[in-house]
């Protein structure tokens, strides 16, 4: 789940290697914490939120799959 978010964030961003992703593991419910630099965070979040309703989406199916929970937390 943690290489599925970086490579997404990573597509949207203007600086790559700026981007860092964490993952909390628990034993139902994963959290992945995911920082970019600021000038980047608003094309991670997009109009209205949608960039970031679609990765947690596309997260949700793939967790849905392991039969595990897992959150997205966008960090500034």
């Amino acid at each position: 789940m943690k290489e599925l978010i970086e490579v997404m964030a990573k597509a949207l961003v203007e600086h790559p290697d700026q981007v860092h992703v964490n993952e909390i593991c628990g034993q139902q419910t994963s959290v992945i914490e995911l920082r970019t630099a600021k000038e980047d965070l608003g094309k991670i979040i997009g109009k209205q939120g949608r960039n970031a309703q679609a990765m947690r989406t596309i997260l949700h199916a793939a967790s849905t799959k392991l039969k595990k929970r897992v959150v997205l937390e966008i960090i500034e």
